[in-house]
């Protein structure tokens, strides 16, 4: 029988073919003007990609963090409402989320801010004014957030009890059991899925496309119409794409190894 680690031990035969298609790619980049042309303008992409998942990432698990406690707080309400929101936001698609945010959300709130600065003697802001980029990283945000909140939840509940009434004997309050000794034990159950929703974000904010977001998959559908060369056009978003989640698929592969070699012990 094949155990788990002598799988990790196989030779990976998908990552080296992976970069014998992207060695390819790279190489004809270099060696055709019209790849060149292409690549060169969708790095101007791929710094909006980057920014837009790095920012709604570190959202999301913040409000991913607020939820799973409000989903296992003592208060019935709290409970509630967090299971609300978590099991609303999980139905609805990212992309009818998205468009959601951007063109019923945004100008709600933008009405709001509005009656609040009349109040205060603020200036009042316009609709347009709320750009479409943090409207899409919004609603990333929020879409993320539900299915972060259930990993910080099965993580939290993972932590053996007993740790947790030891941390309760040496008179450590809720947020000192919370800061040494829970999340410490909790971190390594969360980091493989946690990992997983920020690689699959990655490819998710190509959605913020429909907005007109200059991503990379904005910048290429611009660039296939207009050259109408949709092959060289969408192989290199692919490629893009794929350098970006592979690599971070092989960074966080690793940071788990360490982690199982190494388990931190309660501070407790």
């Amino acid at each position: 029988m094949i155990t788990a680690r002598e799988n990790d031990k196989d030779f990976p035969w998908w990552l080296a073919f992976t970069a014998s298609l992207a060695a390819y790619l790279f190489y004809r980049i270099f060696t055709n003007d019209l790849y060149t042309q292409i690549q060169t303008t969708l790095l101007k992409g791929a710094g909006i990609t980057i920014f837009v998942t790095l920012i709604a990432f570190s959202l999301a698990c913040a409000m991913g963090l607020l939820l799973a406690l409000g989903s296992m707080s003592r208060h019935l309400i709290l409970r509630q409402l967090s299971r609300f929101y978590i099991e609303i936001i999980r139905g609805i698609p990212i992309l009818v989320l998205l468009l959601y945010v951007a063109f019923v959300l945004a100008p709600a709130m933008v009405e709001g801010w509005n009656w609040l600065a009349t109040l205060i003697g603020l200036e009042p802001m316009r609709t347009r004014d709320f750009s479409l980029l943090w409207r899409a990283i919004i609603a990333l945000s929020i879409a993320y957030s539900a299915f972060i909140a259930e990993v910080f939840r099965a993580g939290l509940q993972a932590v053996d009890p007993g740790q947790i009434e030891a941390a309760k004997a040496l008179g450590l309050s809720g947020w000192q059991r919370f800061r040494h000794v829970v999340f410490p034990q909790a971190f390594r159950t969360i980091l493989p899925p946690l990992g997983n929703d920020f690689v699959a974000m990655v490819k998710d904010s190509s959605l913020v496309s429909v907005l007109g977001v200059a991503d990379i998959a904005q910048l290429g559908k611009v660039i296939a119409s207009g050259n109408f060369r949709y092959f060289e056009t969408y192989n290199l978003v692919a490629l893009n794409y794929l350098m970006m989640t592979i690599t971070l698929s092989l960074l966080l592969r690793r940071l788990e190894r360490r982690l199982r070699n190494k388990i931190p012990e309660p501070r407790a």
